[in-house]
Formats: C-alpha cells, structure tokens, sequence
C-alpha cells in the first residue's frame, strides 16, 4: 500500500519516515508541497515522488493513504479531502481542534469504511505496558493517584503552537498527550473534573494549563502541560505500598532505554525499562486499523473520546 505525506514538516522527514522504513506493510509514494524546492531533500534521502501542492497528490490513485503533519488548524480541511478522496488517514496529534470537526470527519471515515489513526505515538511504547503490568501486579498496592506532566522552553515566536490561527496552544499540543495517557490510565469513565488554562498577554493561546480528571472508581489523575515551561516528561504512579515515577513517558525516541523508580517504604530500585520505537509501532498500528474493521471501529471510539475530553478540559477553564 502507498502512502503519501502532505507537507514538508520536520517531524516527516525526522520520525516517520525512518519509522516507515522499517514498515513492510506501506511503500513511500512522495510528498506533497507548495514550495517543491522544500521537498527536495525527502527525494534525495528517501526518494519518492514531489508533487507540486496537496491537491496533486490527493489526485493520485495509486496512493491509498496519507499521512498529514500539517499546523492543527489544518487537519480538518486537508483530513475531509483525503478521505473524500478515499484515503486513509493517519493525522498528527490533535486529530482537528474540536471534538465537531473530529465527530465530522469520523462520520465520513465510516461511511467510505477508511482507516484513520490519531498520532500518539507513546501509547505503543514497551514502556507504558511494562509500567502498567507493575501497577496492575499490585507492585506499589492499590493506586491512589496518578501524576503526568508535560512542558518544554519557549520556542522561537513563529512557531505554529504560539499561533492561534494555526490551531496552536499548550493544550492542543503537549496537553493533549497528558490527557491521552489519563483517559488510558482511569479507563473509560474518565471524565474532567476542573481545569484551568493560562495565557499571557504576549499571545493569545494557552500557554500551560492543567487538569484533574476522575473515573467512576474514585481514581484520579492530575495534568499539567505547558509550552514556556522547564522541561518535564513525568509518570508518577502513587499507591499505596509506594510509588513509580519516570522521566520519558512520553518522548522517548526509537532504541532508547527509559527507566523507572520503584520506590517502596525507604528502598529506590531503577528499573531498566524496554528500548522500542513507538512512531514505528504507531504505523502498524494504522495498518492493522486498515485491515481489521473492529480494530478500525475502536480507533473512532477513541479519537471521539480524546477530543471529547479536550473539549471538557476548554470548557470547565
């Protein structure tokens, strides 16, 4: 099956398509770019084809799917075409900038029986299972809270992100990474209890925020994300024997090894955690959605239900 890219970002050329290398499942047909000079070094590296602008490419019957990296504000409009043009669609994280616009291009997905995958990619990482059968295995006890925090420095001013007509802010971006990893953690009852969301009067998006979410069992997870911020890319894991906390939950990048802190009463033990490649893995995961209708389903239940929950955490601000 070949794919094709809409957009000469950076995270095309420096995550996917090394991970799409290893894919046996999808061919690289090309890129698609309004300036094809940009494109240039995606042929020289990887080949493919440039197609001049993203309609020519969408045009392209021998591409069956489309993998869209493009600013937020974007995904809508680009993410309506492909389907309409009967391609899959793997879209960069946030899947649109409302839970509306995500409900609308679900609807159409099904209707044309098209896969789409919303990139969090760190969900596929052998960590977060190896994290979790700990917690599961009554390791640290019953679990009391859980703890996530996402931030980096300020980034230079015309970033995407600090541009509201582009669909930027904290939330939409490294927020919704923490809200993702709750919704995994407290399950399907998950719901936002209060939130609150931070602006300076230097732009006019979200600058960091956070949120607490509860579930129907009492459990609660508490978010925090920020985008002028020190870096932090934390898991705590809080129960009632002791606690597991780690530092790369969410960014770690192919072949490396993360690590996690058990610590019970006064005893630390580290714990060497699995290197994986989690773009990769999030790849196949498309494919499978591709070719597997009910896994193809549970993938819309859970993108509505992600951007559900952004929605709730911009409301209750």
């Amino acid at each position: 099956m070949r794919i094709g890219i809409l957009g000469t970002s950076e995270i095309a050329f420096r995550r996917f398509l090394p991970a799409l290398v290893k894919s046996g499942e999808l061919e690289y047909a090309g890129v698609a770019s309004r300036t094809p000079e940009k494109a240039v070094p995606f042929r020289e590296r990887y080949g493919g084809e440039i197609y001049h602008g993203y309609d020519a490419l969408l045009a392209d019957e021998s591409i069956e799917a489309v993998y869209v990296p493009l600013p937020p504000a974007l995904h809508f409009v680009w993410g309506r075409k492909a389907l309409r043009a009967g391609k899959h669609l793997l879209l960069e994280k946030p899947f649109t900038t409302s839970a509306a616009d995500t409900k609308t291009l679900l609807e159409l997905a099904g209707q044309k029986g098209l896969a789409v995958h919303e990139n969090y990619m760190f969900l596929f990482h052998e960590q977060l299972k190896e994290i979790l059968e700990m917690v599961n295995g009554g390791r640290i006890g019953d679990v009391r809270l859980y703890r996530m925090a996402f931030g980096f420095p300020r980034r230079d001013a015309g970033d995407f992100r600090y541009d509201k007509s582009l669909g930027g802010g904290a939330l939409l971006d490294c927020g919704g990474y923490t809200l993702k990893l709750a919704s995994v953690l407290l399950g399907d009852t998950a719901r936002v209890a209060c939130a609150q969301l931070d602006r300076t009067e230097e732009f006019d998006v979200d600058l960091y925020g956070s949120a607490t979410l509860v579930n129907d069992a009492g459990v609660t997870a508490q978010v925090c994300f920020g985008m002028d911020n020190s870096y932090k890319c934390d898991l705590e894991v809080w129960g009632s024997k002791g606690c597991i906390t780690t530092g790369r939950i969410f960014t770690a990048p192919a072949g490396f090894t993360p690590a996690a802190d058990v610590r019970i009463g006064s005893e630390t033990e580290t714990v060497e955690l699995t290197a994986d490649d989690s773009f990769a893995k999030s790849i196949a995961h498309f494919c499978r959605c591709i070719r597997d209708e009910k896994a193809r389903e549970q993938n819309y239940s859970d993108i509505l239900r992600q951007a559900e929950l952004v929605d709730a955490v911009k409301g209750s601000e």
